[in-house]
């Protein structure tokens, strides 16, 4: 894995504890993207904040006076999300996974302290134990869409991208009946689109499209698959027929995705390059980043 990619996982470990434990993001937020633009439609940050010394030596302090409340109170979550948030600041993944392990335990009903702990087991080489941590969210709830990303992502990870369309497969046949027993448990628009994602990391550009196209039919006001089938005739080079449909992606999208929609429809004159299917190495290939959540259900 490279610097790259870890130090990227580390920040987003940090803003997803930090929304977790209830403080605000924007700053760290900010000072990511401040510090590491570049000039394309979405910024992705290449390097960590830096620490200075002395809120390195605080954050450390800080850590210590939470591990010394643990030991008088083990299951304390005050003090573990504090140890956690403090841990991922100063980039100790590993650090990071023992409070994390506690909060999972403590927290079954709310899998996002799963998924955190899957993202830093893996982040340390665990692959193994990160699929676990993901299985287990998946056995009691089978729509977890974070949990099936992550999943996925690994699978891909490990040039497995069937097994990766098989996950997702299941999940889709299933969901009927899931759906029955708890309505709303398995969003299929959501898994669908991330199937459809899996197609295009492989250049399976007509069986996402087939998605696509299935999704629109099925609900014209969800902008989501009118966007993904206009990236990927894009990357085609097909701009002239991407136009109308950024055009309706726009007018489809909720108010606060509008301008995100937007910037990439005014690319729309410059065709983008085809994921890698089969990579040189053992990285993770660029996975296309999902809508945001609270976009699923315009």
């Amino acid at each position: 894995m490279s610097q790259k990619r870890r130090v990227w996982v580390i920040v987003v470990l940090v803003l997803a504890v930090l929304a977790f434990v209830g403080i605000s993001t924007i700053p760290l937020l900010r000072s990511v993207v401040e510090s590491n633009s570049q000039p394309s439609a979405v910024s992705t940050p290449n390097a960590q904040p830096s620490l200075s010394a002395e809120q390195q030596g605080q954050l450390e302090e800080q850590a210590k006076g939470y591990e010394l409340v643990l030991q008088r109170e083990p299951q304390n979550q005050t003090a573990l999300r504090g140890l956690l948030e403090a841990k991922l600041r100063l980039g100790d993944v590993e650090g990071a996974i023992a409070p994390l392990e506690t909060l999972a335990e403590l927290n079954p009903d709310q899998p996002k302290f799963a998924v955190l702990l899957a993202q830093a087991r893996e982040q340390t080489g665990d692959r193994e134990g990160a699929a676990q941590a993901y299985r287990q969210i998946l056995a009691s709830q089978p729509g977890d869409i974070n949990a099936l990303q992550g999943l996925v992502a690994l699978y891909i990870q490990q040039n497995r991208p069937e097994a990766a369309i098989g996950l997702l497969q299941e999940t889709i046949k299933d969901a009927g009946q899931q759906n029955q027993t708890q309505p709303g448990r398995v969003d299929v628009s959501s898994v669908q689109l991330l199937l459809g994602e899996v197609y295009l990391s492989q250049q399976r550009f007509t069986e996402a499209l087939t998605i696509y196209d299935e999704l629109i039919e099925e609900n014209p006001q969800d902008f989501r698959p009118v966007l993904a089938k206009a990236l990927i005739l894009r990357q085609q080079g097909k701009t002239e027929e991407a136009k109308p449909l950024f055009t309706t992606a726009v007018s489809l999208a909720p108010q606060e995705y509008k301008d995100q929609v937007k910037q990439l429809a005014t690319l729309s004159e410059q065709p983008t390059p085809a994921p890698t299917a089969s990579p040189d190495n053992n990285e993770t290939p660029d996975f296309p980043e999902p809508l945001p959540e609270g976009a699923e259900n315009p």
